[in-house]
């Protein structure tokens, strides 16, 4: 337990969301995250207590740039070797050490960072009676941010695992932290994988 930190209740009618943790954000991907290793053996643990209630996002790219509205398609002109066209098939796929817990964890996909679009998870979430989500994942200040954001405005509880989750800038995995602590008191809590242990106990 924290003892220079605020309070934290329980964890109940929880999820846990692991955020975009693929193939193509792994060492040797296209977009790898170099801290993906690292946070790896505390996702698993947490995906291996609680595997019917863990869901993974998969961001999935489009066929071709036109595919996508607006900015996404000047985004992907540019990473257009991040396209389905040219990806190989397997690049989109969760990392192979987490995808052995679906089913009966799920996979939903998504076309944008938030896990919240065009995904279906909210009413996913809604129907099984779900007020908190526990997140972890990839990338701290791009995908993970998003859907933090995202799952706050609906109201949900959220509680993110600091040392679950990977990005490929420093600068901006410490800024989000930061954030976190300073701007979302009663929204957002943050523990380590050892302490969700103790808080989450159903």
């Amino acid at each position: 337990m924290r003892d220079d930190g605020p309070d934290i209740a329980d964890v109940s009618d929880a999820v846990h969301l692991c955020i975009d943790m693929q193939n193509i954000f792994a060492p040797g991907g296209l977009w790898q995250t170099p801290w993906m290793e690292k946070v790896l053996p505390a996702i698993v643990s947490i995906a291996s207590r609680y595997r019917e209630r863990t869901i993974f996002s998969r961001f999935i790219t489009p066929e071709q740039p036109e595919d996508r509205p607006g900015q996404w398609q000047n985004y992907f002109r540019r990473w257009r070797c991040a396209t389905r066209a040219q990806l190989w098939s397997t690049d989109l796929d969760l990392v192979p050490v987490l995808a052995r817990f679906v089913p009966p964890a799920r996979i939903i996909d998504k076309p944008a960072y938030s896990a919240f679009t065009g995904s279906g998870l909210r009413g996913l979430l809604v129907d099984k009676n779900v007020r908190t989500i526990v997140i972890t994942g990839a990338e701290t200040d791009v995908c993970v941010l998003s859907t933090v954001l995202s799952a706050v405005d609906l109201g949900f509880r959220v509680v993110v695992v600091e040392d679950a989750l990977c990005s490929s800038s420093d600068v901006g995995h410490d800024a989000l932290m930061t954030m976190y602590r300073t701007r979302f008191h009663g929204q957002i809590d943050l523990v380590t994988a050892e302490e969700l242990q103790q808080y989450w106990r159903e």
